[in-house]
Order: structure tokens, then C-alpha cells, then sequence
């Protein structure tokens, strides 16, 4: 198939479903009915803590979406980036689509065990599909819950280095690739995020925590924004990024190995890729303001990527925190959940 023909597939998908999400009567019949619709037999889901691989259409249903649909009523996809492209990883033997933006509803019934407000909130996302023989086979799905319950009144962590802001879409409104893009620019810009990476790589093994901006500089234009998860917080120019994330993750971690991706693609201007996991480290005290230990853990992570020329300009990255700080021996959602009980 064509990455345009990749790109229906995802986009029907994306329709039934809003027309299920977005009504009041939603039902767990008609969410399974869109997933099995649109997926294969042999569907693999990846979800963040505490919903992790599902397999089968009607577990996916059972364990996320429609517990969200009934505490978050006239749900809908606030769509910023849209992209497909042959992944990098396997030198294009699969494809994949990512889509990513918010969904946006009004939180009415307890999620997670995280309070409702009764008011309007966003739950930032991050969708990747790999599609096979016309439907849906493997997908990745990221959200900030962390988000959420700060939407809620709650900050279960340390307060982040970063601003506490609702992400916005690329600075260019140029996000949503549902037409063809040039085959050159999306090569370009792959080409782009491999080196930016390769420095990275360099980087670590050099054991510099605290590079000066020229490194970056290579890469990333001076006022790039680096979009973070809650916990972690945006950021914005190459130095402010240093001060309030680059150098708290590289001096706060130790034992850093990288694990490599399960999906890296571009078109356009836009690059994503997502693992899992993608790193696994050990904390050496400071990061997201936590005490040190011994026991490594993975971080699952999502970049996307805009390209401005020859450099980076724009960052938004999920990272699954709660599972990353489960396997240290904190269950955020499980201490919230007993806090909110007594």
C-alpha cells in the first residue's frame, strides 16, 4: 500500500471512532465494533501504565478505552500532527502512521482513581499504527496522565524544572500531512534526526554532562522548543532547555543504555519515533527531584519532530513516568488513590 493509502486506514479509523467517543451514548458494543473493524486478527497494542500490551480488540476496549470514555463525556481528537512514513528501523519493511495532538472532553467521572473536575480537559496523545493488509495490526498509544491529574489539583511529584503549559501544535499550522509530501524532504529531515541522535550517542559515551550550547547548536536552532511531559515540563531556547532539562536528566541518571526503537519515520518537514523501551538507566539523584537507588528502569519514550531548514525547531516528547517509577518501587497512581480515600 501507499503511505497515502496508509494514511485512509488510520483516518477512517480515527472517524468511526470520534463518532463513538464524541456521543453520550457511547457504548463498550460500539467501541468494540470500531476496533475490530479496523484492526487485524493478530492486533498488538502498547499502552502506558497502568493499561501496557493488550492483544486482542476487546481487552483494549476493556482496559482503556472505555474506562475513558465514561469518565470524560463528548470526547474528541484535537488532532495537531499527522505523518506517515517507511520506518527507518527496519530500512521501510513496515509502515507506520503517527498521530498526535489531545483529546479533549469534559471530566465528569473518576479516571485512574484521579478525581474529576466537571470541568473542560486535555489528554495529551501520541498514536502510532502499523498497518497490514488494509487495517490496523500494531499501535502504540502514549498519554500524559501526569497531565491529567495536574489538570486536577493534584502534583504528585517534586515541582519540574520546565513550564506547566497545555502543548500547542507546530509554531508553522503545517502539521497535518493528509496530502502526498515530497519523498527528498522527508529523507532530509530523517536524515536530520539520525545525526541529531548520533551526537546524543557521542555524547553519552563521552561521559560530558554538561555540553556547551554549540553541541546542540549543530542540530537545533537557538529558539527551539522542547515540549516535555508533565513531571518535566516545556522549555524553550537551546540554553533554557539545558538549565531546565538537558543537564537535570544527564546529571540526575547514570548507567544510561540505549535500547534502540520499535518505530522512526519521517515525511515533510516532521520525524517521529517512539520504543520500548527506548533507554534504561539507574537514578542518580535530582531527576524529576527524586532520591537515588540502584535499580534500573525503562523509559518509554515519543519524540516528534519539526524541521526549520537545516535544524530542529520544535520537540514534543511523552515519556510513560509512571512506569518508568513503578519498576523504582513508586506507584504514583496508587498513592493518589489512597491520599483521595481518606
Amino acid at each position: 500500500m501507499s503511505l497515502q493509502a496508509q494514511k485512509q486506514v488510520v483516518r477512517r479509523y480515527q472517524h468511526d471512532l470520534n463518532q463513538v467517543l464524541s456521543t453520550t451514548a457511547s457504548t463498550a458494543d460500539g467501541l468494540h465494533e470500531v476496533l475490530t473493524q479496523h484492526t487485524t486478527d493478530t492486533f498488538h497494542w502498547r499502552g502506558m501504565h497502568p493499561f501496557y500490551e493488550q492483544t486482542t480488540a476487546a481487552s483494549v476496549v476493556n482496559e482503556f478505552w472505555w474506562p475513558l470514555s465514561q469518565a470524560f463525556s463528548a470526547l474528541q481528537r484535537r488532532e495537531d500532527i499527522f505523518l506517515a512514513g517507511l520506518n527507518d528501523v527496519d530500512d521501510g519493511a513496515s509502515q507506520w502512521v503517527c498521530s498526535m495532538g489531545h483529546f479533549v472532553g469534559l471530566f465528569d467521572n473518576p479516571w485512574l482513581g484521579i478525581p474529576p473536575t466537571h470541568k473542560m480537559a486535555f489528554l495529551r496523545y501520541a498514536e502510532f499504527c502499523r498497518i497490514e493488509d488494509g487495517a490496523i495490526s500494531e499501535s502504540a498509544f502514549f498519554c500524559d496522565i501526569i497531565d491529567v491529574m495536574h489538570q486536577a489539583g493534584w502534583s504528585p511529584l517534586p515541582a519540574q524544572t520546565g513550564a506547566s503549559i497545555v502543548c500547542p501544535g507546530p509554531a508553522t499550522h503545517d502539521g497535518l500531512l493528509f496530502d502526498p509530501q515530497a519523498a527528498e524532504t522527508g529523507t532530509a529531515t530523517m536524515a536530520l534526526v539520525n545525526r541529531m541522535v548520533a551526537d546524543l550517542s557521542a555524547l553519552n559515551l563521552s561521559g560530558d554532562d554538561r555540553c556547551p550550547p554549540e553541541v546542540l547548536e549543530r542540530s537545533w536552532h537557538n529558539d527551539m522548543v522542547w515540549y516535555g511531559p508533565a513531571g518535566i515540563g516545556t522549555t524553550y531556547t537551546i540554553r533554557r532547555y539545558q538549565h531546565q532539562h538537558q543537564y537535570p536528566f544527564r546529571e540526575g541518571l547514570k548507567d544510561k543504555v540505549f535500547n534502540g526503537h520499535v518505530a522512526r519515520f519521517a515525511e515533510g518537514n516532521y520525524a517521529c519515533f517512539f520504543g520500548w523501551a527506548n533507554l534504561t538507566n539507574k537514578a542518580n539523584g535530582g531527576f524529576l527531584g527524586l532520591t537515588a537507588n540502584e535499580t534500573p528502569a525503562d523509559m518509554r519514550v515519543v519524540d516528534v519532530y519539526r524541521r526549520d531548514g537545516d535544524k530542529l525547531a520544535e520537540n514534543w516528547v511523552i515519556i510513560d513516568l509512571l512506569h518508568y517509577l513503578s519498576m523504582q518501587g513508586l506507584d504514583v497512581l496508587k498513592r493518589m488513590q489512597t491520599i483521595h480515600s481518606h
